[in-house]
């Protein structure tokens, strides 16, 4: 008698096992929650109330989207996207262009982000705390640097989902406490609006989540955790619920920064704080500071990691974040970020720089893994399919359009 086998991969499981598979996405969710995040939110909250609620839940989609196809090349491939990139192309200028491309373009944007991230993180903190912001700064990068070269991907798993989890309660029950208009919430989070001069703001909140470096970081990582085509179903769930978690605590901020501050002038998140002294009294401003620390050093210790993951997957450097090449490079990446910030470089000259190379990354990276998603011969049946491929066409495109837009109004500015 033939034997019958169970597709236990596509059997129903329960809520708390679906739970169970987070670990990867959250790295991603841990990443893109930083102090740019956390102030784009603010400001568009403050601005616009709740019209630009559709743009956080528009750049969710497309990180998952994106996100989705580096899980499935990493799990299916069991390469990373750099290591991807150098073997897609034969020809010498096309595969050395696009390596030297991804290395030097992620690498100089990490490390002006992880300036921009110290800053941030600083600044923020030294508002709420008084504490000195030159002591910071290096404080946030010594813990990141001691954690990095530990070299141990469940350590790092293990930070991020902390991190994730002390931003989720920080963030989420200030909104709760805030009491927003439920109908409001509902109707500006489906129905898009662009009110006069918002667009810059909406840019920022995609362009804050949609970060090209955490698609060499999902790549790379998915591989400590899955090995088999058949785990791409707990991969996909990690995504969904992390990357969406990411995007609920985006929103959050958002709400509350609306909900209390509307139509104020911000000009730091602090400034959030003072408008939840009435609810939560004294512990307004400890909360605050808690989840602005959280989001700051998060972002801060991806920054170096997606670095390290990139460069480190196109060199096809063996052994991961164990291989002393790799935490070269996550150490340099971190120096370079603490010079920047104890030589006092202008914090605006800094964030456009990286917003220069964003816009130039960004749709680059973005076109280069829908080639590789389309490889039958290093992915096989896990190719991308018409409907991942038309989505990937529009995610694209809208990349393209906001690389262009970001790009150019980062020289306008530099040169107004």
């Amino acid at each position: 008698m033939e034997q019958v086998q169970i597709d236990t991969d596509h059997v129903k499981k329960p809520v708390r096992s679906r739970l169970r598979v987070i670990g990867p996405g959250t790295i991603i969710t841990a990443s893109f929650i930083g102090p740019g995040t956390v102030t784009t939110a603010t400001k568009a909250g403050a601005s616009f109330g709740y019209a630009l609620l559709w743009a956080v839940v528009f750049s969710i989609v497309t990180t998952i989207i994106l996100q989705e196809m580096a899980a499935r090349l990493g799990i299916v491939s069991q390469k990373g996207l750099g290591e991807a990139i150098r073997d897609q192309f034969t020809h010498p200028l096309l595969k050395y262009g696009s390596m030297w491309f991804v290395m030097i373009a992620v690498g100089v944007g990490c490390a002006a982000y992880m300036s921009g991230d110290l800053t941030g993180t600083s600044i923020g903190l030294h508002t709420l705390t008084g504490w000195p912001v030159k002591a910071i700064g290096p404080t946030v990068a010594l813990i990141i640097l001691l954690f990095g070269l530990r070299g141990s991907y469940k350590l790092v798993e293990g930070f991020m989902v902390t991190l994730v989890a002390i931003m989720s309660v920080t963030f989420i029950v200030t909104m709760v406490v805030a009491k927003p208009n439920v109908t409001e919430i509902l109707s500006n989070t489906f129905i898009p609006t662009v009110p006069s001069g918002s667009i810059l703001l909406i840019i920022a909140a995609i362009g804050t989540t949609v970060v090209p470096y955490n698609l060499f970081i999902h790549s790379a990582i998915v591989q400590e955790r899955w090995k088999k085509p058949q785990n791409l179903r707990e991969a996909r769930w990690d995504i969904y619920i992390s990357i969406g978690l990411g995007g609920l605590i985006t929103a959050a901020i958002l709400i509350t920064s609306a909900t209390l501050i509307r139509g104020l002038d911000v000009q730091t998140v602090a400034d959030l704080s003072l408008q939840l002294e009435p609810t939560l009294g004294t512990w307004a401003k400890a909360f605050t500071a808690i989840g602005i620390f959280a989001a700051g050093l998060s972002s801060a210790a991806a920054t170096p990691l997606g670095a390290a993951l990139t460069v480190s997957s196109v060199m096809k450097w063996e052994d991961g974040m164990k291989n002393p090449k790799y935490k070269i490079v996550f150490a340099a990446t971190v120096v370079i970020g603490v010079i920047s910030f104890l030589f006092d470089f202008e914090p605006m000259d800094v964030i456009l720089f990286a917003q220069a190379l964003n816009g130039i990354l960004l749709p680059g990276i973005a076109i280069l893994l829908l080639i590789i998603m389309n490889n039958k011969k290093a992915l096989g049946k896990h190719q991308n399919s018409l409907l991942a491929n038309i989505l990937g066409i529009i995610v694209v495109l809208i990349c393209t359009f906001l690389g262009l837009y970001s790009l150019i109004d980062a020289i306008q500015s530099f040169f107004g």
